[in-house]
């Protein structure tokens, strides 16, 4: 077996900035790592979240990370405790949605904004199971 001890994906994007100030500006991440003209690795505030973040046709890297990723298919979700203040907060902040607030009857409170690079970003709020 191998042991592992973080997982974080790294999306392959052209504009390092927008997607670095994007994070941190609406979730708070820190970038703990930022070269603009390679990589960007983010941290979310309690450390439990790790987002990598690389520009496309870079020399240095194998051929498979030349193309920018697409945003298709692919969500990054982020749990919070109260999915209707996030969105408060998100429709404050004027951000880019895809997904109004909405209830699923799976038990999730979620909405979909979309990030600079075209990530869609679900953040989703787990309800607790009701006895039937």
């Amino acid at each position: 077996m191998i042991e592992v001890d973080v997982m974080f994906p790294v999306m392959v994007t052209s504009d390092l900035e927008a997607v670095k100030t994007f994070y941190e500006t609406v979730f708070g991440f820190t970038a703990v790592f930022y070269d603009s003209n390679f990589y960007l690795h983010l941290i979310s505030p309690n450390h439990n979240i790790q987002l990598g973040f690389l520009l496309p046709n870079l020399s240095s890297q194998p051929e498979f990370l030349h193309p920018i990723m697409s945003p298709k298919g692919y969500v990054i979700s982020l749990e919070v405790k109260d999915a209707a203040i996030a969105y408060a907060e998100a429709k404050k902040m004027g951000l880019n949605f895809i997904m109004a607030l909405k209830q699923e009857e799976w038990g999730q409170i979620h909405f979909i904004i979309q990030d600079p690079a075209g990530f869609s970003v679900d953040v989703v709020q787990h309800l607790q199971p009701t006895d039937n």
